[in-house]
C-alpha cells in the first residue's frame, strides 16, 4: 500500500469561519466608513434635529443674478439706434455735479417701439444686468437724466 498524508477531518470548517469572520470585518468596515460619510455630509439636519438652529445656506459670491430692468433714456433718437444684443454703459446726469457711469457693458435685451403722444419723455431700452446694478439705475432714473454710450 502507498503512503499518503492522514486526512485532516476538522480543516473544511476552520476554513468557512474564517472567510465567514472577513466578511464580518469587512461589512463592519464599511459601515463605518459610510456613517463618517453621512455624519459629515449631513451635519445640518442632525444638528437641527437636536434643536440647534441650521445655518442659512448662501449662493456663492460669483454666482450673479442677472435680471431684464427697463430704463427710460432721455434721448428717444440715441436708443432708435440700438438693437438687441448690444452692449451699451449708461450714465447718468445730474445738474449740480460730474456725470457718473452707473451700468457699465449692460446688454440690451430689447427696444420697444416708441409710445406715440409722448413729447420729450425719452424712450424705453430693456437692460440686461446683474440685481444690484438694476436698482442702481432705478435710483438714478428717479433723480437724473440717463444717456446711453455704445461699447
Amino acid at each position: 500500500m502507498p503512503a499518503f498524508p492522514p486526512l485532516r477531518v476538522g480543516r473544511g470548517g476552520d476554513r468557512l469561519r474564517r472567510a465567514v469572520r472577513r466578511r464580518r470585518r469587512a461589512a463592519s468596515a464599511g459601515l463605518a466608513v459610510l456613517a463618517a460619510a453621512l455624519a459629515v455630509v449631513g451635519g445640518t439636519e442632525a444638528q437641527a434635529s437636536r434643536g440647534a438652529a441650521p445655518q442659512e445656506v448662501k449662493p456663492p459670491p460669483a454666482a450673479v443674478r442677472w435680471v431684464s430692468a427697463p430704463v427710460r433714456i432721455a434721448d428717444a433718437a440715441t436708443v432708435r439706434l440700438l438693437r438687441s444684443g448690444d452692449r451699451v454703459d449708461v450714465v447718468a446726469a445730474e445738474r449740480a455735479g460730474p456725470p457718473r457711469v452707473v451700468a457699465a457693458g449692460a446688454r440690451v435685451v430689447e427696444v420697444p417701439d416708441p409710445e406715440k403722444g409722448v413729447g420729450d419723455g425719452g424712450a424705453l431700452v430693456v437692460l440686461s444686468v446683474p440685481r444690484d446694478t438694476a436698482r442702481a439705475l432705478v435710483g438714478a432714473g428717479a433723480v437724473a437724466r440717463l444717456a446711453v454710450t455704445l461699447c
